[in-house]
Order: C-alpha cells, then sequence, then structure tokens
C-alpha cells in the first residue's frame, strides 16, 4: 500500500482497514520494516509511525532465523516471513506470491482472497501477518 502499486492498491487497502478495525490483531515482520523503508525512501518515516498504531512488529532474534533457516523453501526472505509470523502466532500471511509459501506450514493468501473471505467473518482471535 505504501508503494502505491495501482494494480494491488485497492484490495491492500481493505487489508489494512481490516487491521485498523481490529488493532494488534496484524503484524508486519521485523526485516520488513527496512525492506519498506528502502522502497519507500523519505517517505517511509512518515507512514512508518502511522502503521504502528494498529500493526504490531513481529520480531525476530538468532531463533527465529534458525527456525526460518528449517523451512522448506529456496527462498530465505519467506522463510523469514514466516518465521516471523510463527513468532507473532499469526494464522495467515498475506501475500502478493502465494506460490513462494505453498510448501510452508502457514496458510497464505492474496489480498484479494483476504478482502473476500475475511472482511466480514473473520473474528478478532484470528491473526494475520
Amino acid at each position: 500500500m505504501a508503494l502505491q502499486r495501482q494494480a494491488f492498491l485497492s484490495d491492500s487497502t481493505k487489508v489494512i482497514d481490516w487491521a485498523e478495525l481490529n488493532p494488534k490483531q496484524a503484524a508486519v515482520a521485523w526485516h520488513s520494516i527496512a525492506n519498506l523503508a528502502y522502497l519507500v525512501k523519505q517517505d517511509a518515516r512518515a507512514f512508518i509511525p502511522d502503521l504502528l498504531v494498529f500493526v504490531e512488529v513481529a520480531s525476530g532474534n538468532t531463533a527465529t532465523v534458525r527456525q526460518a533457516l528449517t523451512l522448506p523453501t529456496k527462498d530465505l526472505e519467506d522463510a523469514l516471513q514466516a518465521a516471523a509470523a510463527f513468532v507473532f502466532g499469526a494464522d495467515i500471511i498475506v501475500t502478493r506470491n502465494i506460490s513462494d509459501f505453498k510448501n510452508l506450514p502457514i496458510k497464505s493468501m492474496t489480498a484479494a482472497e483476504f478482502a473476500r473471505i475475511y472482511m466480514t467473518e473473520m473474528d478478532d482471535q484470528d491473526k494475520v501477518a
């Protein structure tokens, strides 16, 4: 959403709207904050504090990285995302590229799928990363 990619903006906005309505039930992986800052450049410092009002940062440490290294995927960044989601206790990872998560032990779905399925059905007990 911060990058304003038009093809994904509408559905990403719905996910952010859900997160605002369900504070602290969604998270972003700790290393994604650096990725976001790199991609957004100067606007990141304005966007990130607003995001952190209702979204948690899933932490990472040595154990989290070790866990990521054992996950069945070639892409270490995806493994780090999944490991951070486990730390947070997430039930779902929302991503543009669900195929990268198909072998990982956490459910993944696109923002469009999330918006369609969970916007009205998901209760406050479920968590999203």
